[in-house]
């Protein structure tokens, strides 16, 4: 066997990696490629995310439970206490305190007369359960398919960087073999000892 049988042989054992670790983890890449670019560009779609409203001062001066009656206002949420909302963003620059629902709506409220700004889906949160597995099976799917899943496009990047730098290393090579060959000196030693 020769120097050169090895990196022939992982090419070849390579290639095949690529070809089957592909085929396996295309819907979970896909998915994740889908549902980041989306993500990527929620801020700009208010079908992800709804836009962010200002409130009328930035100095909060309504209490929590100001924030909540006024959503318990809105009969259609069907809010009835604290246990009916996710979690709060409170942007004291913007005046606002963004709360998210456990049904997915999103109430964005003036914190500084607690009046209801703008009432909207919000989809984020969903694609994000989706972006990350969870959506389709908890922790199992997440950590059992997911996980793995990028860990295996982490590789094939790897893979596919080692098929292009070998041949572009071999490239650069070869070109300077031949630069050297037709740039050295007309009185250059050939190797042989004589002139």
């Amino acid at each position: 066997m020769g120097s050169n049988d090895r990196p022939v042989h992982f090419n070849v054992l390579n290639r095949k990696i690529h070809y089957w670790a592909s085929f396996i983890v295309a819907v979970p890449v896909l998915i994740i490629i889908l549902t980041g670019l989306l993500l990527q560009a929620k801020k700009h779609w208010t079908w992800v995310q709804p836009a962010e409203r200002r409130g009328s001062s930035r100095a909060p001066t309504v209490s929590l439970d100001q924030v909540l009656a006024s959503v318990r206002a809105l009969p259609d949420l069907g809010v009835a206490t604290w246990d009916d909302v996710n979690r709060m963003d409170v942007r004291p620059g913007r005046g606002i305190v963004k709360v998210w629902l456990q049904n997915g709506y999103e109430v964005q409220v003036d914190l500084a007369n607690a009046e209801v700004l703008q009432v909207a889906y919000r989809r984020s949160e969903l694609i994000e359960s989706i972006h990350d597995g969870s959506f389709f099976g908890g922790d199992w799917v997440k950590m059992g398919l997911f996980l793995p899943a990028g860990l295996t496009l982490l590789l094939l990047w790897l893979g596919g960087m080692w098929m292009w730098w070998v041949p572009f290393i071999a490239r650069r090579k070869r070109a300077k073999l031949r630069y050297d060959l037709h740039h050295r000196p007309a009185n250059a030693v050939d190797g042989s000892g004589f002139e």
